[in-house]
């Protein structure tokens, strides 16, 4: 009984192709765009493992000096006295534009260093070798092809157990590589430490010990960056099942005759939703595996892109490489088939329930009007459910989960919304043959409101992704103009020389700024406190969001402190409240400044007060301030009189390209996403159309009797769809605005820190409004095409029809 069974069930398929591809287009469209997000995410995270694993630093707690650096005699205090610990010394190497992470470890404290014991296991280079003069550089073979590139340097050993862009080597070599000779960032305490050694407090009670999980500055931020990439890749596997929804739908309602004669010749209802259950689990492993392969390439395109924006904003050590997983292949599937099973839980469960001798009717698998107040009822539940819940949960999920009630729910309003317009528009009709298209919108709009509503998220998601990023550009181009004032900046080999160009300077320029700062612990993470000078080009030009009366002469006064918005927000501190950055050290807040695109918190003080408490920072970096003009020839006259590098002496313009190359690359993939997510959508109108393309004809045939000819008709179905397209657009665009102020003034806060202020364009509203209505109309076009070339003999079989 079951292959006879099966093979009516598949007759269907074979009679209707197009459906059959429409389905498995959708799931493969749904399942690839969903998939390309989660591989990204994937191998993302495995390359934070793998980092981890390879440095082992993620699982030995930390040392920290409450100043900006370690002294040698602590350490060797703390060595003498029983602690196993390993000093490191990290910095940022520079050399012709490309930037390293350096990495410096004691390895004679700490041979068993995993990156340096899988090189000696693999290489055969010994971990005594490093330490015999010149060193060793242990890298990637892709930092390596570079690094040779510029420059000599000891020998470099390639390994795949480094991550990519940094350096690992003792810590001696480090010194000469950085110019930092005898400091130390932080220590490492290393297990299996003795029994009876002396406390901390007792040996070096400056120093501060984090845990394990105090230690990573930017998972918060790289997990906020995955989770917005989740949430878009949800948004657009929901638009693809809308395909998948509306067409199993109709499939189902075409199948209701055979549903109803297999039931009369015996097949038992359970074994027949079965088959009809097993069916649509084919057909998502099908599309499912088309979509893995879809999501792979789209993945492979788009990773060098979040590689790039992970490294340069948080430095978080992702390669741009993507490796085929089997948990990403299994999810996939997981996904596909999950994904089919919501998507056609209402057919089968109507299947389930359909008597013996009846059949529904002609629309029974579509959504009734009169189901549509109780459809609004409960979308308005589900936009007042996302709101209570971030009302009492908050965070970034709380965040995230009020955004999809207020986008689900908006899109279950869209079809009660419609109808409204249509009863209005058909109750002001001055004709018959305009009344009738009136009412044959609103007797399409259950088949169209699923693809109309996958059109509206697509383009509420386009605006308001396109008004975040366009109000981040904006506002990111105004405040590098702000932050990178000076016209040129300059970093000396050291002190000394630092010193003399100071000197040079200030007789050939309008200003020398120092940038002087000391990385300190504050709660746990590491703050940045800045000195700086009384200067106008800091009271004209920074970026301040909020602030006391005459906050810049309490600041040079040493009486106050300005801290980045991240801090502010992280720690609930404002002006009028106080912060102690080190013992006995406490100021006044005086003002908040944006700082975007930063993962650490900052401080800025005056410079005198800073070097009071600190006076051994290095003094090697400087903005200067010229006429513009002039900054080219003063950079050559630099670069030749101290016989600096050229990366040595950076102008302003090269800094803000550099860095609004990097603002770019972080919004590639989520604007992709958008963009393939807008063709889903127009897609879904198209597969609409033409699975409706069937019931159609008895609709128009009555109208074609009275004498409205088939290019009429099929100018109207046209019309139809473009008049429901920009009916959608225009409800779109108030959830597109609303969806950018969540993402503006919470998600984002949420997630990193700080506030965007939030601007209009209507102009791109404009134009991604006739985009939707250049897809309506060319989605329209085939149906139309078909409609004018329909034989009148079809149109006169209507009328002999049953139906």
């Amino acid at each position: 009984m079951i292959w006879p069974v099966l093979s009516a069930l598949w007759s269907h398929w074979r009679r209707h192709p197009i459906q059959l591809i429409t389905l498995l287009t959708g799931l493969a469209l749904a399942t690839g765009l969903w998939s390309a997000v989660q591989a990204i995410n994937t191998e993302a995270r495995a390359s934070y493992q793998r980092a981890n694993a390879q440095l082992s630093f993620g699982q030995l707690d930390r040392l920290y000096p409450t100043n900006g650096s370690i002294p040698l005699s602590r350490y060797v205090d703390l060595r003498r006295s029983g602690w196993q610990v390993a000093a490191v010394l990290t910095d940022t190497l520079r050399v012709s534009g490309y930037s390293y992470d350096v990495l410096g470890v004691d390895l004679l404290a700490y041979p068993t260093l995993p990156a340096i014991a899988e090189v000696s296991q693999t290489v055969g280079v010994a971990p005594v070798d490093a330490l015999t003069a010149p060193g060793r550089l242990f890298m990637r073979p892709e930092t390596a092809q570079n690094l040779r590139k510029q420059g000599s340097w000891p020998p470099i050993i390639e390994t795949a157990s480094v991550p990519l862009d940094t350096i690992l080597t003792d810590i001696g070599v480090a010194e000469n590589l950085l110019n930092r000779k005898e400091q130390i960032s932080y220590l490492l305490v290393l297990p299996n430490q003795p029994m009876n050694r002396p406390s901390l407090s007792q040996i070096t009670p400056e120093l501060r010990r984090v845990a394990t999980q105090g230690t990573d500055q930017t998972t918060r931020l790289t997990d906020s960056f995955h989770l917005n990439l989740t949430a878009f890749g949800l948004l657009s596997f929901a638009v693809g099942l809308f395909i998948v929804h509306g067409t199993v739908g109709l499939a189902f309602e075409q199948r209701r005759g055979m549903i109803r004669t297999l039931r009369a010749l015996g097949v038992p209802l359970r074994l027949l939703t079965r088959l009809l259950l097993a069916e649509l689990l084919v057909c998502a492993m099908v599309g499912g595996a088309i979509g893995l392969g879809l999501g792979y390439l789209i993945a492979g395109i788009l990773l060098p892109d979040v590689a790039a924006t992970l490294r340069g904003l948080y430095s978080a050590p992702i390669e741009g490489n993507l490796s085929l997983r089997p948990t990403w292949i299994v999810a996939g599937f997981g996904m596909a088939i999950c994904g089919t099973l919501i998507a056609s839980f209402q057919a089968l469960w109507r299947v389930s329930r359909l008597p013996l001798l009846a059949a529904p009717g002609a629309h029974a698998w579509v959504s009734k009007g009169v189901d549509r107040p109780i459809q609004a009822i409960a979308g308005m539940g589900l936009i007042l459910g996302g709101i209570s819940i971030f009302g009492v949960l908050d965070g970034l999920i709380a965040g995230f989960i009020m955004l999809a009630g207020i986008m689900m729910g908006t899109a279950l309003l869209l079809p009660w919304c419609l109808e409204q317009v249509l009863k209005f528009g058909q109750g002001r009709a001055r004709s018959p043959l305009s009344e009738w298209v009136w009412a044959d919108m609103r007797a399409q709009l259950s088949g169209l409101s699923l693809a109309m509503m996958a059109l509206m998220l697509a383009l509420a998601a386009n605006i308001g992704v396109g008004t975040m990023v366009s109000s981040f550009r904006l506002t990111f181009t105004g405040w590098l103009d702000q932050r990178l004032a000076s016209e040129l900046y300059v970093t000396a080999k050291d002190d000394v020389q630092g010193a003399k160009i100071a000197m040079w300077l200030s007789t050939r320029s309008d200003a020398v700024l120092p940038i002087r700062a000391s990385k300190l612990q504050f709660q746990n993470k590491s703050l940045f406190v800045y000195g700086i000078v009384d200067d106008s080009t800091y009271r004209d030009n920074w970026p301040l969001i909020a602030q006391t009366p005459e906050v810049w002469d309490k600041v040079a006064a040493g009486q106050g402190v300005l801290i980045n918005e991240q801090l502010a927000r992280r720690e609930q501190i404002w002006p009028g409240d106080h912060i102690t950055i080190l013992e006995n050290w406490t100021f006044s807040i005086v003002g908040v400044y944006s700082d975007y695109g930063n993962p650490t918190a900052q401080a800025i003080i005056s410079l005198p007060s800073l070097l009071n408490h600190l006076p051994d920072l290095p003094n090697q970096r400087f903005g200067v301030r010229v006429a513009p003009d002039k900054a080219a020839a003063l950079a050559n006259d630099l670069i030749t009189r101290f016989d600096l590098p050229a990366q040595a002496v950076i102008n302003q313009a090269g800094l803000k390209a550099r860095s609004m190359a990097v603002f770019n690359k972080t919004f590639v993939v989520t604007g992709t996403l958008n963009v393939l997510t807008l063709g889903v959508a127009g897609f879904a109108i198209l597969t609409s159309m033409l699975t409706m393309w069937t019931q159609r004809l008895p609709q128009v045939a009555p109208v074609w009797a009275l004498g409205i000819t088939r290019k009429q008709l099929a100018k109207l179905e046209i019309i139809r769809s473009v008049a429901l397209a920009a009916m959608t657009a225009l409800l779109a665009l108030p959830l597109g605005l609303v969806l950018a102020w969540v993402l503006l003034e919470i998600i984002n806060v949420e997630a990193f820190g700080w506030r965007l202020p939030m601007h209009l364009f209507p102009t791109d509203w404009l134009i991604l409004g006739l985009v939707a209505l250049c897809a309506a109309s060319i989605a329209a076009v085939l149906p139309a095409l078909r409609l004018k070339r329909v034989p009148p003999s079809d149109l006169l079989k209507v009328f002999t029809n049953d139906r």
